[in-house]
């Protein structure tokens, strides 16, 4: 009697979490599958056949595929670090009890993320634009215009900018809740046995938040890796692919060229590649070493 009462419950359970599982082996686990099968896939629109490993090989000498990764390494290299910095730094600033209108700056810094991605694109072109405000602003102070959008330098900088205003207060919301999270009591020994504050903050905080650093490190470099929306929105990948990114030229090759879906699906699993590669690297160095002994 016991064990039928036990695997009817085990049947409910079952037909509980059928339907979630059905939907995400719809959308998820079939589709994954399909991309790794097209990823071996050649040819044009619908008429694809097997390539075997032809489409790596084409990997290797397509050139704006390497320039698309380049400009993915180099915001990844660049903007992630200054975004956690940038969010490390606010966050300890924000949990300052003293500070004024703590409120109202954390609102404001966590605001950009909560924005419509087309309104704020559509508004950092228009004001970094030739004629925009911030061209004026530096007329004003006797520097010349900038020519954010159709140099490729600045170009890739004014990307990082939009990236980093976007995103750096997501981040300082983790490392804000995980220092209100810190036993203040910690810090009054600390401050009674005379630790200065910098000492306090080097060797105490980023200590205890070193487990939130590598989930927001992790989490920052998926998306890095996975950018479009902002060359998509701000640049349209120009000036002559300098801000061009994996996931639009995947893009590009799936709907604004000739379709290719194999070699799309080869390049997007590039991206699952790096992914996989740059967490697990993340995660040894953040490693602690009595983990490694």
């Amino acid at each position: 009697m016991a064990v039928s009462v036990v695997r009817r419950q085990h049947i409910n359970g079952w037909l509980f979490i059928a339907p979630a599982l059905v939907l995400l082996g719809i959308f998820m686990i079939y589709p994954i599958v399909w991309s790794l099968w097209m990823s071996f896939q050649t040819g044009r629109g619908m008429a694809f056949s097997f390539g075997g490993l032809a489409n790596i090989e084409r990997l290797t000498q397509d050139g704006v595929f390497l320039r698309a990764l380049s400009n993915t390494m180099i915001f990844l290299v660049v903007q992630v670090p200054i975004m956690i910095v940038l969010a490390l730094l606010f966050a300890v600033a924000l949990n300052d009890t003293k500070l004024w209108g703590r409120s109202f700056f954390r609102t404001a810094i966590f605001l950009p993320c909560v924005t419509s991605l087309v309104a704020y694109a559509v508004l950092f072109k228009s004001m970094f634009g030739a004629e925009g405000v911030i061209n004026a602003g530096l007329g004003l102070v006797g520097f010349r215009p900038i020519p954010w959008l159709t140099d490729p330098f600045w170009a890739k900088v004014l990307i990082i900018l939009a990236i980093t205003w976007r995103w750096t207060g997501y981040n300082m919301i983790f490392y804000l809740a995980a220092m209100q999270n810190i036993d203040r009591s910690i810090y009054e020994a600390a401050r009674i046995d005379g630790v200065p504050p910098w000492a306090r903050f080097w060797y105490l905080t980023l200590p205890m938040l070193k487990p939130v650093i590598l989930f927001t490190t992790v989490i920052s470099t998926i998306g890095t890796l996975q950018l479009f929306d902002e060359p998509y929105n701000i640049t349209q990948g120009g000036p002559s692919d300098a801000t061009l990114t994996l996931s639009y030229y995947i893009y590009n090759l799936t709907f604004r060229f000739m379709p290719s879906f194999g070699y799309s699906a080869t390049v997007s699993w590039v991206i699952v590649v790096l992914v996989g590669i740059l967490s697990f690297a993340q995660f040894m160095v953040a490693r602690d070493r009595t983990a490694r002994r």
